[in-house]
Parts: C-alpha cells; structure tokens; sequence
C-alpha cells in the first residue's frame, strides 16, 4: 500500500482503511484495558479494607518488590520495554497505596466517631441517672 503524495494530502483508500482497522484495534484494546484495571481496582480496594480492618500498613515493599521483578520478566517475554512497563506498575501501585491509604484514614475517623458518639451515649445515659 502507498500513499499519493500530489501536494494535496490526499491519501490512498487502502491505506486509510488499514488505519482505520489499525486504529479500531487499538481503540478495542484500549478499552480492555481500562475493564482490566477497574477489576484489578476493585480487588485491590477489597485488599486496602482488610488491611485497615487488621490495621495493616498501606504499604508493602517485598510485594511491590516481587511484583516489579515479575512485570518485568512478563515484559520481556512479550517483548515489551521491562523498563516501560517498571514505569506503569510503579504508577499503580502509587495509586493503590494512595487508595489504601484513604481507606485506612476513613476507618479511623469512623472509629473515632464511633467512640465519640459511645463515650456521648454514656455521658447522655450518666448525666440522665443523675438527675432527680
């Protein structure tokens, strides 16, 4: 396939198509891979929730670690950049510490609201026995 180059920008129709039926590839792809990190999203947030609920640290460097190592070797057998995707896993997992971390922020408020409203529950119940 070629292109026409007369000045005009006029380009071949087989050429067009082809990047048409490239670009719908990629268009395709590119949704999947958004599915694919709202569901690793939403496992990963289930994760952040039984971390704060066993007081867990966000955070957990052999795994990130182990996970980098991984990407990496996954990388390079599918002949991608390690480097690149090193760089695309780091992301994430920023983001999912930052997700964790807010999940731990607001069971710890909500514990301390809990607690304040059981220690007002017991002032309201003391100061009412008080009264004659």
């Amino acid at each position: 396939m070629t292109t026409s180059n007369n000045g005009t920008g006029d380009v071949d129709p087989a050429v067009r198509a082809e990047l048409a039926r490239l670009r719908d590839s990629i268009d395709n792809i590119d949704a999947a891979v958004v599915h694919m990190l709202a569901e690793r999203f939403k496992c990963t947030q289930q994760v952040g929730h039984l971390k704060a609920a066993h007081q867990l640290p966000p955070a957990d460097p052999a795994r990130e670690a182990h996970q980098i190592a991984r990407l990496r070797r996954l990388a390079e057998n599918a002949k991608l950049d390690p480097a690149f995707a090193e760089k695309l896993l780091n992301f994430i997992i920023a983001e999912v510490i930052r997700h964790h971390e807010s999940i731990a922020d607001n069971k710890n408020s909500d514990n301390k609201n809990s607690d304040n409203k059981n220690s007002d529950n017991k002032n309201s119940v003391q100061q009412q026995q008080s009264q004659p």
